[in-house]
């Protein structure tokens, strides 16, 4: 007899059991937990224990070292009692005997004299300066009347020291040269040796007045021809003895007029070469000159 399964009939399933829960998972991590709150709170308490001579130790020395007690304030920790033994907190401020306490007034009354003083030195060196630029003034102004050109210069004084204007029209140069005219040569071996006798630096400076050069002529503008004119009295200057060292040479155009355009005399008068002696003052002295010359022209009748 056939044992073999009917086609039409299903084998039954097996049975299969659940896989068993474990409810009691939660106790590891629990164990752990409690394990590092454990370690958390040793650690803790291991940090809140203080050496106490170590720290006795520490305090005493910052004692030596400020020069005064050292005290903890009273509940700031349990360890208080470490500092009973040494002496109480002591009161920087009281510490400074009453006399050498400073106050405000004393502090703005020293600094109001120290300014009044300097002030004062500054008039002084502004003052010596200016004495020193005027002895210049007198020996070039009496070699220029010694040799017959009392009027060929106007002096100044201001904050750079003195300058000696000389009007280059007709007298340096003849209009738009810069050949030296034999006046101009005459002039300039007048001030010479008193400008060499001088151990200030000089700077020659060399200006145009405000009408422009002729198209197509020997200057591109009034720049090329204020600077070659200042070249060439600084080279006539070192030719007659005045240390080149001593010396430079510039060239401003029209930038910086001695009248304004409106003046009648503007033409002739801007068009100039000056010479400046600058000052040996400091800064603060020489800004004083302009005023101080000022002063000394309106008293002079």
């Amino acid at each position: 007899m056939s044992t073999a399964p009917h086609p039409g009939r299903r084998r039954p399933k097996k049975h299969e059991e659940e896989e068993h829960e474990n409810h009691e998972r939660w106790l590891v991590s629990y164990a752990d937990m409690v394990t590092l709150l454990m370690c958390l709170f040793i650690v803790l308490f291991a940090m809140s224990q203080v050496d106490k001579a170590k720290f006795a130790a520490l305090a005493s020395g910052l004692s030596q070292s400020f020069g005064a007690p050292i005290a903890v304030l009273p509940g700031t920790t349990p360890e208080g009692s470490v500092l009973d033994g040494l002496p109480g907190a002591v009161d920087i401020a009281s510490a400074i005997p009453p006399e050498e306490t400073v106050e405000q007034a004393d502090v703005d009354k020293a600094a109001s004299q120290a300014a009044l003083q300097r002030a004062k030195n500054v008039a002084a060196e502004a003052a010596a300066a200016y004495e020193d630029m005027s002895e210049a003034q007198k020996k070039i102004d009496a070699a220029l009347t010694a040799a017959g050109f009392a009027d060929a210069v106007r002096y100044q004084i201001d904050e750079r020291g003195l300058v000696v204007h000389i009007v280059a029209d007709a007298v340096l140069f003849d209009a738009e040269q810069a050949a030296l005219r034999p006046q101009g040569r005459a002039i300039l071996d007048a001030v010479a040796p008193s400008l060499t006798e001088l151990r200030n630096v000089l700077r020659v400076e060399g200006h145009a007045n405000h009408l422009p050069v002729t198209p197509g002529g020997p200057w591109p503008s009034n720049w090329e021809l204020s600077s070659y004119r200042a070249s060439t009295v600084l080279r006539y200057l070192a030719g007659d003895g005045v240390p080149e060292v001593r010396m430079s040479a510039t060239g401003y155009s029209s930038t910086r007029p001695m009248v304004p355009e409106s003046d009648p005399t503007a033409i002739s008068v801007n068009r100039r070469v000056d010479i400046v002696v600058l000052s040996t003052a400091s800064a603060e002295a020489n800004a004083l000159l302009p005023g101080i010359d000022a002063a000394h022209r309106g008293a002079t009748p």
